[in-house]
């Protein structure tokens, strides 16, 4: 694909995304009812709602382009649009402001595009493969993203816990002990796509997860490339979007790489 064109879906992404976080906004976070698939696991009409928004503009705009996404499903094609409208939805029931809406354009198995808004914090990070990734914030230039240069020992990681998959939690909890000892700190913000902005942008020194979901992790896995860091799967290969994510900057990546394969 041309870069001419990749420009133009990443505003197309963008555009969805801002839909889907517009919705977000104008809702009355905990007032609604929910459904509980499993413990922790809430979908909410919100989700609905920002979901159709991101998807009818998507839609609109590339007619030809498949679409999958987390409420209503939809299908892999050569090329499609990873949507999750609403990446949070217990920070958003509970007011906590950590919020997502991610927007990925995957090719041939390949995220190309992508896009993460967090709606409630103003920020809004977009990039694509080749062309770079930025952030935005009203009022303010945009800025390049670029992974910090932070040693291992100082780090601090990103992560999130499996809660929908029980039986990856011994591999993860030895994960975690590990990283605990060989970094200087870890966070769990309860956005996977806001994580691995972060990342991109050098607040956070990298993310490593178990479970996830292809729209969970497609736009910010963009985002981290072309902001000079790496991501791989738990075993160091690309197949990233199966949700066993390791991600940051090469010397971090690697360490995460480590510990995987020693805990695994």
């Amino acid at each position: 694909m041309a870069h001419g064109d990749l420009g133009r879906l990443v505003e197309v992404a963008e555009a969805a995304a801002l839909a889907g976080g517009r919705v977000i906004l104008e809702a009355a976070p905990g007032s609604e009812a929910t459904t509980k698939a499993s413990p922790g696991d809430y979908v909410t009409r919100t989700d609905r709602a920002s979901e159709r928004a991101a998807v009818e503009l998507l839609l609109r705009e590339e007619p030809s382009i498949s679409v999958l996404a987390e409420e209503s499903g939809g299908e892999t094609a050569a090329r499609y649009w990873a949507v999750d409208p609403l990446d949070g939805t217990t920070n958003f029931l509970h007011g906590f402001p950590v919020v997502g809406v991610s927007v990925a354009l995957v090719e041939d198995g390949r995220p190309v595009v992508g896009v993460v808004h967090a709606p409630f914090l103003g920020e809004t990070y977009a990039g694509a493969l080749g062309l770079g990734a930025e952030v935005r914030r009203p009022g303010a230039d945009a800025r390049p993203l670029r992974v910090s240069e932070r040693d291992p020992a100082t780090a601090v990681v990103a992560t999130g816990f499996p809660f929908r998959r029980k039986d990856v939690l011994p591999r993860y909890l030895a994960m975690l002990g590990a990283a605990l000892e060989r970094f200087e700190d870890l966070r769990r913000a309860g956005a996977a796509s806001l994580d691995l902005a972060w990342t991109a942008a050098g607040v956070f020194d990298g993310f490593f997860e178990l479970g996830l979901s292809p729209w969970d992790v497609a736009a910010g896995g963009v985002l981290i490339q072309e902001a000079g860091g790496r991501v791989t799967d738990w075993s160091g290969g690309p197949e990233y979007l199966s949700g066993d994510i390791l991600a940051g900057p090469a010397a971090v990546h690697s360490e995460l790489l480590r510990l995987a394969g020693a805990t695994g």
